[in-house]
């Protein structure tokens, strides 16, 4: 693995802030296709270090409280880093509570970010148990839209995403343009294996959602969320009944 110099990493002078001023779409592709080549095997460390010097504060880190790895991750290279969470409102109380642990203990500044409808006007307007009926249309309202929304006052966001997650995720590069966005994506744990984040987290205590203990592979609303099996993908709980394994915030 080739170690990445200072100008690699755009981190020549950290002293001096990064132009808050907006890139165009172009611009940001750019960036995103240069450090797609430059951090292509860079560690999680050097590939949040150059967002965050490439990005400055319009940069921000989202994450779905499963665990907290990548939001302490940046809050190592950024202390006070934005954190966006999609609060639903069907989130597990276990959720909750890594979010609020994580407020509470990290050098962070986590953004809950809600839909325009409580579930209850939702169920008013649409009809009860939306999710039950279609799924895809209630992940849009609750986890697209908002995150849409959160993320206009930002050029990029880091994701927790990992190859090893699913066959769907399995070439998730560890920066890209999303041309639906017109932003850049980092995916600074892609290469990431389940050990590695076991380490990471044994190694600074990070906070993790207790329901993966109690035999859940992957963590999302409590209504479509289901435990899995031994030898199950981690992502076969996530809307069990449907032929569906993404919400739609990866399209």
């Amino acid at each position: 693995m080739r170690v990445l110099t200072a100008a690699d990493l755009g981190l020549v002078n950290l002293s001096e802030p990064v132009d808050p001023a907006r890139r165009s779409r172009a611009e940001l592709e750019t960036l995103a296709t240069e450090g797609a080549a430059v951090l292509a095997d860079a560690s999680a460390d050097e590939i949040a270090r150059w967002s965050v010097a490439t990005f400055g504060d319009r940069f921000c880190v989202t994450s779905s409280m499963a665990d907290a790895v990548v939001a302490h991750l940046y809050s190592r290279a950024t202390p006070g880093v934005d954190v966006v969470f999609l609060d639903t409102g069907l989130h597990f109380p276990e959720t909750l509570k890594v979010r609020d642990t994580v407020a509470r203990t990290m050098n962070v500044n986590v953004r809950s970010i809600r839909p325009r409808r409580t579930v209850g006007q939702q169920d008013g307007e649409l009809g009860p148990r939306l999710f039950a009926r279609n799924p895809d249309e209630c992940c849009f309202l609750r986890k697209v839209e908002p995150l849409e929304r959160a993320l206009s006052s930002y050029d990029a966001w880091a994701t927790g995403l990992r190859r090893d997650e699913s066959p769907t995720r399995a070439n998730t590069p560890v920066v890209a343009f999303d041309p639906r966005k017109g932003k850049v994506k980092v995916n600074p744990i892609a290469a990431w294996t389940q050990n590695d984040v076991d380490r990471y987290i044994a190694r600074w205590n990070v906070p993790v959602n207790e329901l993966f203990a109690k035999g859940y592979g992957s963590i999302g609303c409590w209504p479509c969320t289901r435990r899995t099996t031994a030898g199950e993908d981690p992502r076969a709980g996530r809307w069990a009944m449907f032929d569906k394994t993404e919400c739609g915030l990866h399209a």
